[in-house]
């Protein structure tokens, strides 16, 4: 979790998870956690509780043969140049 995010627990018994910005005060995270409590029937907190939408239309399945087994591969290396490239990029993405 970065440093900028904490986490909040709303709903019955606390089962909601809210991930909020570190920075507001108390009165402002109180707010928002009234908010989201107050209209929580609106939000898909999970997938049933979107209603129009079907579970199939969200679900990935892969179809695989009877005789077929899961199978892992190993990772690939990449070459000495492109490990710098991709460090580089890495790092870029993690500031951002």
């Amino acid at each position: 979790m970065p440093d900028n995010l904490k986490y909040v627990f709303n709903g019955d018994n606390n089962t909601l998870l809210i991930i909020i910005a570190k920075g507001l005060t108390s009165a402002q995270e109180k707010k928002f956690v009234k908010l989201l409590r107050d209209h929580k029937t609106i939000i898909g907190w999970t997938l049933a509780d979107i209603k129009s939408i079907s579970p199939s239309m969200c679900m990935h399945h892969v179809p695989l043969e009877d005789t077929a087994k899961p199978t892992r591969e190993l990772q690939k290396r990449l070459n000495p140049p492109m490990i710098e490239v991709v460090k580089a990029e890495i790092l870029k993405l993690l500031d951002a």
